[in-house]
């Protein structure tokens, strides 16, 4: 199973990366963090210390338009902040 989808490039997460040189992901809902740690090492070719995984819960929302109301829902998410051994370093800026 594939439990990476890609990384997110927010001032939140750039700012964990400077002070504890985490790293954040979205991963799928169904990895677990051996899953997402062995993927990570083997991807980036770097020494994981530790994964914390964040649950993020679907976001139901109501619209009030001329034609009546309309809802929606967003898609269900998995967090990964993947702590990396001092030292390493992943650069995703530099394919672009």
């Amino acid at each position: 199973m594939i439990s990476f989808i890609k990384p997110v490039l927010t001032e939140k997460a750039n700012l964990l990366t400077e002070e504890n040189n985490s790293y954040t992901f979205i991963v799928s809902t169904k990895s677990n963090k051996v899953e997402i740690k062995k993927h990570i090492e083997k991807l980036y070719g770097i020494t994981v210390e530790a994964v914390n995984t964040i649950n993020l819960r679907i976001e139901r929302r109501k619209r009030y338009t001329k034609n009546g109301i309309q809802s929606s829902k967003s898609t269900k998410m998995k967090k990964a902040i993947v702590k990396i051994k001092e030292g390493d370093s992943i650069d995703f800026y530099n394919n672009i």
